[in-house]
């Protein structure tokens, strides 16, 4: 009788470790300890494992995929227009290219961390793409550990050398505040999204440092988890509170429409009494009235070029990152010259009745930052 070839799954269970350490260890591949590989090594060669040739070709195979994490929350991530264009321009890249895209949804960072360990010590993917940065964030120690290709969407210093593909967060909330300042306002609030996120800290940063620059009053900044409840309570909170701003920048679509939906609440006159704007466009921007203003940029083409460059640097081992282009501003039916205290009639100069689009005058001090309102929609 022919005695049964040893496995990996045997080495696993005597060594009380999963089958990927197992992989990890006997391929000489890092996330592993030292003593760990050093066991399953050892227990390999008492039980006479050999690999397996037909099994050895397949891993030096590429999965033809890469890798999408995500630990928000996959019922926001189903609502939110920018996650889902993001993965649009993903999906179309790859199917260009005869590849596909692994995504899951996860609760937390730890475990985004678990699947990208796992799915490397398969084989599953030939890369990751990784989003959301935070500060110090421990997935692209992870990646660099295991040897794992990954482009980073974010800014080139919070994905510490990783490529990244990148636009200017800075710059789009300049022109947005400079807008705004042009049509008399001095108090622009903000509604933010999570505080933990880099991009979120640098538009922070960036908010204030404009508002100060342009003689601004320092800006109220709440922070949310980017959905519309959120957003209608922030938003609630910054109306009824002392010292009302006469505009609100918000950091996705949903929480802008949630806004809008607290100011009727409050009866209080859009545009005529207070200004919004929604970082990101979309037809939620568009199909409410009055439009709403918007940072509009092409998130599928993002996308596309954030699988581009992950593809290159698994070809060819090494990539270079990739600035887009910022997001422009969209002025529609929801920003115009801001009101005088207490109701009192708009700036001298801006000759408007309350609600009405801002008059060129105005509009021609701010148009070297946006063009003119083009959809008054």
């Amino acid at each position: 009788m022919s005695r049964r070839r040893p496995t990996m799954e045997d080495i696993a269970r005597r060594a009380g470790v999963s089958k990927v350490a197992v992989s990890y260890a006997l391929n000489d591949r890092p996330g592993v300890s030292p003593g760990t590989r050093a066991e399953i090594k050892r227990i390999a060669r008492e039980i006479g494992w050999r690999p397996n040739s037909a099994a050895r070709a397949l891993t030096r195979a590429r999965a033809d995929a890469v890798g999408l994490v995500s630990s928000r929350p996959a019922q926001l991530l189903g609502a939110e227009p920018f996650f889902m264009g993001l993965i649009s321009g993903m999906q179309d890249e790859l199917a260009a290219q005869g590849k596909a895209l692994t995504l899951q949804f996860v609760a937390d960072a730890g475990q985004e961390m678990e699947v990208h360990r796992r799915w490397w010590g398969e084989g599953r993917v030939d890369g990751v793409l990784l989003t959301d940065l935070r500060a110090d964030d421990p997935r692209i120690a992870l990646v660099r550990e295991l040897g794992l290709p990954a482009v980073a969407i974010g800014h080139p210093e919070a994905a510490a050398g990783l490529p990244a593909v990148w636009s200017d967060d800075a710059a789009a909330l300049g022109q947005t505040l400079r807008y705004l300042h042009a049509l008399g306002h001095r108090s622009v609030a903000r509604v933010a999204g999570l505080r933990s996120l880099d991009h979120t800290a640098r538009r922070d940063r960036a908010h204030r440092a404009v508002c100060a620059d342009l003689g601004m009053a320092e800006p109220a900044i709440v922070h949310t988890d980017y959905s519309g409840e959120a957003g209608a309570r922030a938003a609630r909170s910054l109306l009824i509170g002392p010292g009302r701003p006469t505009a609100i920048v918000f950091d996705n679509d949903i929480m802008a429409v949630a806004g809008l939906s607290v100011a009727d609440e409050l009866g209080l006159r859009v545009p005529g009494e207070l200004s919004l704007v929604a970082w990101d466009d979309s037809q939620l921007t568009r199909v409410v009235r009055p439009g709403i203003t918007a940072l509009n940029r092409d998130i599928p083409a993002y996308g596309r070029h954030a699988v581009r460059t992950l593809l290159t640097l698994v070809e060819e081992g090494w990539a270079e990152g990739l600035e887009d282009e910022p997001a422009r501003l969209l002025p529609r039916g929801s920003t115009a010259v801001a009101p005088g205290p207490a109701g009192a009639p708009a700036p001298a100069g801006a000759a408007v009745t309350p609600g009405a689009a801002a008059p060129a005058s105005v509009v021609a001090a701010g148009s070297a930052v946006v063009p003119a309102l083009a959809d008054p929609a």
